[in-house]
């Protein structure tokens, strides 16, 4: 299967200009796609575009990848619907050298012909002066030409700056740079990106009289028609320092099913064979979530490490089937990980030193309970587990000694509510 077929299988597949598969299966052709230093990580919603050097390359085929240091610094009105605020040098290098880093994790550098490439730019374009870009990049592409551009259309309601004007331009000299000093003869991107991709091939058209091609892929969306790649708590990240490997893992783990049969395919590596299996286990037992633990233990692994996914796993076991001595043997940064998005109060270390009746606690001190009614009767029918022990006496007191690591209470409110007390 080559390619374009495995694209198109996989639904990833947007739009492709012709001739473009036919390219491909007659050279080993070098293909470029462009990651914008907005922040010192990608996040997953730049894992498909990854996903995709990586399959051309697997593919036999050369990869590059682009960091816009340059057109970063002006910022691309694609999809957007306001101008972005313009990051300086010093900003600019810090994320670019952060992207590197992760780049380097999917693509494989060292394979000979088609090893992989990481360009920059900003190191041809940061020589070029005004002047000398109008006369040999401005004059051959109309003003009639741009404007027809959805990303340019898009905008003209709302008013778009000559900066973000220029950025077709910028970038279709990306493409021209590349195929005049790398034989770069195809990029790639999202749909989104069509526009400014296309306006690539015309000006190699037009000054070199060559031929060039795009290709575009899906633009990720969940089934719902909310946006993907976000949690309840912003961006998920690829660097563990901004989203923890466990977050990570529980942000695919906890993919919808409809969303499940997607991604699987456009995030792993799986085969035909492999996914066919998957969904069938998955359709006959939904329970189990077969497709979303493979998703979210690929992912995780690929992006961060098998030693992470471990932990991610055994730290989702154990919130829903540990013990007190899993609880107290975790590591306190991942046990806060786990508890992220809990509900969480706070009691003095004094109070529970002279104790506390457990309905007080449960409906007064914290609102885990609206009464002491409720609480009784959720205690009465053994509901309620402090530290994972079930509290069955109502009469009894919270002391220091209910705490884990003299630190947190944690209580369960029937299988799946769980509540946090930080002890002050």
């Amino acid at each position: 299967m080559n390619f374009v077929e495995e694209l198109k299988w996989r639904g990833i597949l947007h739009d492709i200009m012709p001739g473009t598969e036919e390219l491909l299966k007659k050279e080993t052709v070098s293909a470029y796609i462009g990651f914008d230093p907005t922040a010192d990580s990608l996040h997953v919603g730049s894992l498909a575009q990854i996903m995709t050097l990586l399959r051309f390359q697997k593919a036999g085929h050369k990869p590059i990848a682009l960091i816009g240091g340059a057109t970063g610094m002006v910022g691309d009105p694609s999809g957007k619907s306001e101008e972005r605020n313009l990051l300086d040098e010093e900003a600019l290098n810090k994320n670019i050298e952060g992207i590197k880093k992760q780049l380097e994790k999917f693509l494989d550098f060292n394979a000979g012909p088609n090893g992989a490439e990481l360009v920059n730019n900003y190191d041809w374009m940061k020589d070029f002066s005004f002047l000398t870009f109008i006369r040999e990049v401005g004059k051959f592409l109309t003003v009639n030409y741009m404007m027809a551009k959805d990303s340019v259309k898009n905008r003209l309601e709302s008013g778009m700056s000559f900066t973000e004007f220029s950025y077709q331009l910028l970038q279709a000299y990306d493409f021209y740079h590349l195929y005049k000093n790398k034989n770069c003869k195809l990029q790639m991107g999202g749909s989104d990106q069509w526009g400014n991709i296309t306006s690539g091939t015309e000006l190699i058209r037009r000054k070199s009289a060559g031929e060039a091609f795009a290709l575009t892929t899906q633009l990720i969306k969940k089934a719902d028609g909310t946006k993907f790649g976000k949690s309840e708590s912003g961006n998920v990240w690829l660097d563990k320092t901004k989203t923890s490997p466990y977050k990570f893992y529980q942000f695919w783990l906890k993919t919808k099913d409809e969303d499940a049969k997607t991604y699987i395919k456009y995030f792993t590596l799986f085969d035909k064979t492999v996914i066919d299996e998957l969904e069938a286990k998955h359709n006959a037992a939904p329970h189990e979530w077969h497709l979303q633990k493979a998703l979210a233990r690929d992912v995780t692994i690929r992006v961060h490490s098998q030693q992470d996914f471990l932990i991610a796993e055994r730290a989702t076991q154990i919130l829903f089937n540990g013990t007190l001595k899993d609880f107290e043997e975790l590591d306190e940064n991942l046990f806060l990980d786990i508890m992220d998005g809990v509900e969480t109060y706070s009691i003095s270390k004094s109070e529970l030193n002279t104790g506390i009746g457990i309905l007080d606690f449960l409906a007064e001190k914290t609102k885990i309970f609206p009464s002491k009614g409720e609480a009784r009767k959720m205690v009465q029918a053994g509901g309620v587990s402090v530290n994972k022990q079930k509290w069955e006496d109502e009469k009894a007191n919270l002391t220091l000694s209910n705490t884990l690591n003299n630190k947190y209470i944690l209580v369960q409110k029937g299988k799946k509510n769980y509540f946090l007390c930080k002890v002050n």
